[in-house]
């Protein structure tokens, strides 16, 4: 299973003028520097929980299809499925038809029940699944993952002058994983 990002974030869970207000900033001399912060907070708020906070396109590659009927995403929440492409024996790419699926987007991770099953002659990446997810616009977002970006980007703006926005995130505040932690990933 492979998943890659395939139309990037519609926007920033945070704007650039509450993110300044929290930071008590009033000038516009570090507007970039602040913008590149809050682009981080998110990457990171995503890995960590597996979410997609605003709307993003991803692709997810299956080699075959899983042995239950239910096929998991590993992204969520999921507005939409795209599109379900298969490959035929002459390596031709054939979209299914979605009619009759059923999709619970809002599970953790969401899950995707297809009427059939086309058989694929790919060995690898032989399935490919589109699919739109987030929570849509940053109000949307809860706001306890807001907060955590918001406390995120406050400590690593603090480190600044020793971390470049490059090599961040330097660290995490204390309260940001209690934050996160209704939303996070769990394995048995």
């Amino acid at each position: 299973m492979t998943l890659i990002l395939t139309g990037p974030a519609l926007g920033e869970p945070l704007t650039l003028a509450e993110t300044k207000a929290h930071l008590r900033i009033d000038t516009s001399d570090e507007d970039d520097l602040v913008s590149g912060l809050i682009a981080a907070a998110r990457a990171h708020c995503e890995a960590e929980t597996g979410l997609a906070l605003m709307t993003q396109s991803f692709r997810l590659f299956l080699d075959d299809w899983p042995d239950m009927p239910v096929i998991q995403i590993p992204k969520s929440p999921v507005e939409a499925i795209d599109s379900v492409t298969v490959y035929d024996s002459g390596g031709d790419p054939v979209e299914l038809d979605l009619a009759g699926m059923t999709l619970d987007g809002r599970a953790r991770p969401a899950r995707l029940l297809l009427p059939g099953r086309a058989t694929t002659s790919r060995r690898i990446n032989g399935i490919e699944i589109d699919f739109t997810a987030g929570f849509g616009t940053a109000t949307d977002i809860p706001p306890e993952l807001r907060r955590a970006m918001l406390l995120h980007v406050a400590l690593m703006y603090e480190f600044r002058g020793a971390v470049s926005p490059a090599m961040q995130p330097a660290a995490i505040p204390q309260g940001y994983s209690t934050l996160i932690s209704p939303w996070m990933r769990r394995a048995i």
